[in-house]
């Protein structure tokens, strides 16, 4: 009986690392991206999520193999290597999650905003008041995994009713998910950078190693796999929405162009599901933002590390106090957007450099040489950000 106790208890965490970090990725921004790419681009743009699926899976896999067989979060295992490489990597996380955070608060007043009415704003400090509710529980950890997972599959289903309605053309999106009319290497590797880049990456498996410390090779590629499908699917999901309607001739909005396409397919009540999607998106976020941004100074002292939740909650507020008083942080987000391009190449260097010294380097071969062909690619991905601002 304990071990079918045991091995449900396991599942459950794995699968709350793998929510944790599905949702972390599917922001505001997510929905944003992919709907403009999918107008852009059409069915052709299948080729590119399928590329940056693969690509993100390769950078999970190294990232979570790492952490968690080390027993280590992040960036005590990069201070193996280099202290002030690892306290860079916390200080551009913590910033760049700090600012990423105060769009996932706007997200949030947006969401409510486009279901009631009214401004943005009040619906903004509601939601951050319901995250800090969440993080004042005893067991918050064990919460945080409830809600990530909930409203996730809320979202991901509401999105899927959404790109069935729409009657996407199928057969066109297969044939060019394999043989595409056109490559666009910036739109995969934005993609890239929008599922796995920053806070994102360590988000699943930073929560896995305090939920169930040392996992087996096995479980953690599991984990860390459906973690990318997750998100994958709401990729996709929104993909087909969008194409269905864009297809048939539809042009979205520019200003808000998801919420267009929801109004487009799902007529008056399009812009309720729509609003619920924003809202599940960006609160889930704003979760996995301020736990996982935390969690990159909490070594820094003992005193962190007791009072963690407080910390979480003062890095809600911070947040959303900025975007109270300067509203959508446009410029800032464009900024912190190029911090978080560098963050990941920086971060899977030191891992990479860290499983070696360790001992973990000659035990998974494949997982490194992949690890090391991702930061090549997640590297062009930061100096073409960098060269655009």
């Amino acid at each position: 009986m304990s071990h079918y106790v045991t091995t449900g208890r396991r599942r459950w965490s794995l699968s709350g690392a793998a929510f944790l970090m599905a949702t972390s990725a599917i922001g505001p921004g997510f929905i944003t991206q992919t709907t403009v790419f999918t107008a852009q681009m059409g069915a052709a743009f299948a080729f590119a999520i399928v590329v940056s699926i693969l690509i993100d899976i390769v950078v999970q896999l190294n990232i979570w193999h790492w952490v968690a067989l080390s027993g280590q979060k992040a960036p005590q295992l990069a201070a193996t290597v280099s202290r002030p490489g690892a306290v860079l990597l916390s200080v551009m996380v913590l910033l760049g999650g700090l600012v990423f955070n105060m769009g996932n608060v706007a997200g949030c007043g947006l969401g409510i905003q486009s279901m009631v009415g009214g401004h943005a704003l009040p619906g903004a400090l509601v939601s951050a008041l319901l995250a800090i509710v969440l993080f004042l529980f005893k067991e918050f950890g064990q919460a945080m995994d409830r809600f990530a997972r909930w409203l996730g599959f809320l979202m991901i289903a509401m999105v899927c009713w959404v790109a069935v309605v729409s009657q996407p053309p199928l057969g066109q999106v297969a044939a060019q998910a394999l043989w595409p009319d056109q490559i666009n290497l910036p739109a995969i590797l934005t993609l890239v950078g929008g599922t796995v880049g920053g806070y994102i990456s360590f988000a699943g498996a930073h929560r896995l190693l305090e939920s169930e410390g040392t996992n087996a090779a096995r479980q953690l590629t599991s984990a860390a796999v459906s973690g990318i499908v997750l998100s994958g699917i709401m990729r996709v999901g929104l993909f087909l929405a969008v194409l269905g309607v864009v297809a048939a001739g539809f042009v979205p909005a520019p200003d808000n162009p998801a919420a267009s396409v929801f109004g487009q397919v799902l007529g008056p009540a399009g812009r309720w599901v729509f609003g619920l999607v924003l809202w599940c998106a960006a609160i889930t976020s704003v979760v996995g933002a301020s736990y996982t941004s935390v969690s990159f100074i909490e070594h820094w002292h003992p005193f962190i590390a007791r009072q963690r939740r407080w910390f979480i909650v003062g890095f809600i507020l911070l947040s959303s106090a900025a975007f109270a008083l300067f509203g959508k942080p446009v410029k800032v987000l464009v900024m912190a957007g190029a911090v978080n391009a560098l963050v990941l190449p920086l971060a899977l260097v030191l891992l990479l450099l860290a499983a070696w010294r360790i001992g973990l380097y000659h035990r998974y071969r494949w997982l490194v040489a992949l690890g090391w062909l991702a930061v090549l690619l997640v590297g062009w991905l930061a100096v073409d950000v960098w060269r655009q601002l």
